[in-house]
């Protein structure tokens, strides 16, 4: 498979780009500055010819097209996108104390940037089979579950949840699952030392998805990492 992996460089997307190659896909690894540095080049060197780094900032519009139309030029199509960049602001900000500038750049990450990506890359997804979209959300994005805190993350993934859920009913003809995903509090940069999830095992179970390891019902489109329904 070709698996286009944003964030790719660091935390859930660098573990997932490693398992990926692993297990013998290539990755087109989105990086914002287009060059691979530290575990990401060591890795390069475990698998070589695997993993292909791109400029890819999801912030910047032109980057996703630029590659769209690289990859374009090239006669290469696209099996699967993981959109995993994002951005947690304000962790713990009670809303009197919130930076709205924290909101909007948690939005033009989270939610505007994985919808650039999908602007471009759409157009070259192969059509059913193994393909999928999947976009890391958070079960903080429950509406269900709301917990009154982390406004700009909770917001925005609750916004990607939505977004998550048009793009599957806009694929559904093609034949190209779409799924918001909660990975689990996972210790990364983001998730931080206390958080009790490994991010290893949450790529594990994310490629696992990706390959349709797992049953999955139809009408579930906001899924953890083990492929279990999480509560809209």
């Amino acid at each position: 498979m070709n698996i286009v992996i944003t964030g790719a460089n660091r935390g859930l997307g660098y573990q997932l780009t490693a398992e990926a190659a692993q297990r013998g896909h290539t990755v087109i690894a989105g990086i914002r500055s287009g060059q691979a540095e530290g575990k990401l080049q060591e890795l390069m060197g475990r698998y070589p010819g695997q993993i292909v780094p791109v400029e890819l900032d999801v912030a910047r519009e032109e980057t996703a097209e630029r590659l769209a139309e690289k990859l374009r030029g090239s006669g290469q199509t696209v099996d699967v996108v993981i959109n995993n960049a994002a951005v947690l602001l304000g962790r713990g900000v009670k809303l009197e104390e919130q930076p709205m500038e924290d909101v909007s750049v948690s939005f033009d990450i989270n939610l505007f940037g994985p919808m650039r990506v999908m602007k471009h890359l759409l157009p070259l997804i192969a059509e059913g089979g193994n393909s999928a979209v999947i976009n890391i959300s958070s079960e903080a994005g429950s509406l269900s579950n709301a917990y009154g805190g982390d406004y700009a993350y909770a917001l925005s993934k609750a916004a990607i949840n939505m977004f998550s859920k048009q793009l599957r009913k806009y694929l559904l003809p093609r034949g190209i699952r779409v799924y918001a995903l909660h990975p689990g509090w996972i210790k990364t940069d983001m998730g931080g030392e206390k958080a009790p999830g490994d991010p290893v095992e949450s790529a594990r179970g994310i490629i696992d998805i990706v390959e349709n390891k797992k049953e999955i019902a139809p009408e579930h489109f906001f899924i953890n990492y083990k492929g279990e329904p999480m509560p809209i």
